[in-house]
């Protein structure tokens, strides 16, 4: 049997003074529950830590805004590529509420003045190429829509455009219709993933900068 020591104080809710085992057990048990506490509080402490780096994330993440630095300024890369080839190169001006993603001229035979353009709200989908190829004609249509050939046209703003469905959009970049047209020794080529009547919404508005472009202005 364990030997209380001496003198040793009365436990209340025992009538006697505990045991040595009741001693160490009484301790044993204080220090896995302060460890216990321990652990919860590191877990909330951790739990507090990583809610406030995701808010600090979502503060000072920039959102994805037109006027921002990442927009491109059309008309400077226009500037641009028309000093480089010495040529008169369309600037479009995109409908409301949409932004340009990317202006580039693109080398090679031919040589292609290639803006992109989006809807800007972050739930619209499509995407469309308005695409100047220099010294080019209908032919240079089929190598961005994977060998479609035109089927027809369709007059858009006085001007006949030819029209393009291509039949399996998931094997052709996710374009699924276009609509081009000859501009004096240019063609130019409206593609993407806007669909007939998004597509034919864009030319419409572009329409005027395509006759200022043939015309020569």
């Amino acid at each position: 049997m364990s030997r209380t020591p001496k003198h040793a104080p009365v436990v209340a809710e025992l009538g006697r003074p505990e045991t040595a085992q009741e001693t160490a057990d009484r301790k044993a048990a204080s220090s896995a529950a302060y460890r216990s506490s321990q652990t919860f509080r590191g877990l909330i402490a951790a739990l507090i830590a990583t809610v406030g780096v995701v808010l600090l994330i979502v503060l000072i993440v920039p959102r994805g805004d037109f006027t921002g630095s990442n927009a491109v300024d059309l008309p400077a890369a226009a500037k641009n590529a028309q000093s480089t080839l010495n040529r008169p190169v369309l600037l479009p001006t995109p409908p409301n509420n949409w932004r340009v993603n990317k202006a580039v001229l693109i080398d090679g035979k031919p040589v292609v003045w290639d803006i992109t353009v989006a809807p800007q709200a972050d739930d619209a989908r499509g995407y469309a190429h308005v695409a100047q190829a220099f010294d080019a004609d209908a032919d240079w249509a089929a190598t961005p829509l994977r060998g479609t050939s035109s089927k027809g046209t369709v007059k858009i703003g006085g001007r006949s455009w030819d029209e393009y469905v291509i039949p399996n959009p998931d094997s052709a970049a996710n374009i699924n219709y276009a609509l081009g047209t000859q501009v004096g020794k240019d063609y130019v080529l409206v593609y993407g993933a806007l669909g007939k009547a998004g597509t034919a919404e864009l030319v419409a508005k572009i329409s005027p900068q395509i006759d200022e472009l043939e015309s020569g202005r």
